[in-house]
C-alpha cells in the first residue's frame, strides 16, 4: 500500500568546525600577542642555552612535579616542606638567575639596528699586529674592544690612559716589566681608555681546564657584555677571539683581521645591478 504522504529526508544540522569558530574569534591583537610571547620565550632559550640555568630549571620542574605528587598521595609533611620552599619561588628565581636576568635586560636595551663603527680598519690592524708580535715572544695579553654596552665599571678598576691606539703602546703595556701587564686593556672608540683592568671570571664549569685566568676573564666579560676580547696565551702562544662567551682560535693575522672586520667594520652596500646599468646608460 502506497503512503499518501511520502516521508522526506530530514536534513542533518551542520556541526560547526571548532577550529573555524576559534579563528573567527581571533583578533589581530591576539596574533600579535602570541608572536611577542613566542619571541620572548625564544630569546630566553637562546640566552640560557648551554649554561647552568638549564639544569637549575630542570631542578625546579622536578621539585614542582614532586609537590603535585605529594598532594595526590596526601603526603602532608612533604607537601608542607615543598609548599614553603615554592612559596618563595620568585625570590629564588631572581637570586639563582640573576646573571641571566642581567644578560637578558642588556640584550633588550640594545638596538638591533645599531652597529658600532667607531673602530676603523687601521686601528683594528694595529691591534692585530700587536697581538701577534706578543704571541711570537710568548707574552700574554688581554685586549677588550668595547661595543654598545658600556664598560665603565671595569674602566674604573684600572689606570686611566686615554691614549691613541698604536701597536707600540699596546706592546709596551703587556711587557713583563710593565706594572700594567697583568690586567686587561680596554679600547673605546679607537682609543686606549685604560689598562690594568680587573675583569670578572666566568663561572661556567664546562670551560676547558687548560685555560687560565686570562682566558676565564675574557669569557666572563663577554658573558656579561657584548664586548669583543682578544687573548694571547703566554704558555701556548695561541691567539683567541672571545665573544658572547664563546672562544675561537685565531690561527694567523689574516683570520683575526677578518674576524674583527666582520664585527666592527660596516661594509658599504653594493649598488643593485639595475642601478649600475642605468648609471652606465
Amino acid at each position: 500500500m502506497t503512503d499518501l504522504f511520502p516521508l522526506s529526508p530530514v536534513p542533518c544540522p551542520l556541526v560547526p568546525d571548532p577550529m573555524l569558530e576559534i579563528l573567527k574569534l581571533l583578533r589581530w591583537q591576539d596574533m600579535l600577542d602570541i608572536l611577542v610571547v613566542a619571541f620572548i620565550i625564544h630569546q630566553l632559550i637562546l640566552i640560557i642555552k648551554g649554561t647552568r640555568s638549564v639544569q637549575m630549571i630542570l631542578g625546579l620542574v622536578v621539585l614542582s612535579a614532586v609537590y603535585f605528587m605529594s598532594i595526590a598521595l596526601d603526603m602532608a609533611a612533604l607537601q608542607w616542606l615543598l609548599k614553603t620552599f615554592l612559596s618563595s619561588l620568585l625570590l629564588i628565581v631572581v637570586i639563582v638567575f640573576q646573571h641571566d636576568i642581567r644578560m637578558a635586560l642588556t640584550q633588550v636595551g640594545k638596538s638591533p639596528f645599531q652597529k658600532n663603527t667607531d673602530m676603523a680598519e687601521k686601528e683594528l690592524d694595529e691591534v692585530v699586529r700587536a697581538v701577534f708580535y706578543l704571541s711570537k715572544r710568548r707574552i700574554g695579553a688581554l685586549i677588550v674592544l668595547e661595543r654598545e654596552i658600556g664598560l665603565r665599571d671595569y674602566v674604573e678598576s684600572g689606570s686611566d690612559l686615554d691614549a691613541s691606539l698604536s701597536r707600540e703602546l699596546l706592546i709596551s703595556i703587556f711587557m713583563p716589566v710593565s706594572p700594567l701587564h697583568d690586567g686587561g686593556v680596554i679600547i673605546r672608540k679607537g682609543r686606549i681608555q685604560t689598562a690594568g683592568c680587573i675583569l670578572p671570571l666566568t663561572k661556567n664549569p664546562y670551560i676547558n681546564k687548560r685555560f687560565g685566568t686570562r682566558h676565564r676573564a675574557a669569557i666572563g666579560l663577554s658573558e656579561e657584555t657584548d664586548a669583543v676580547v682578544v687573548v694571547v696565551s703566554e704558555e701556548t702562544q695561541e691567539v683567541s677571539l672571545v665573544q658572547h662567551g664563546a672562544l675561537t682560535l685565531m690561527t694567523d693575522e689574516m683570520t683575526l683581521t677578518k674576524g674583527l672586520h666582520a664585527i666592527f667594520v660596516v661594509k658599504e652596500p653594493q649598488p643593485q645591478a639595475w642601478k649600475s646599468w642605468v648609471s652606465r646608460s
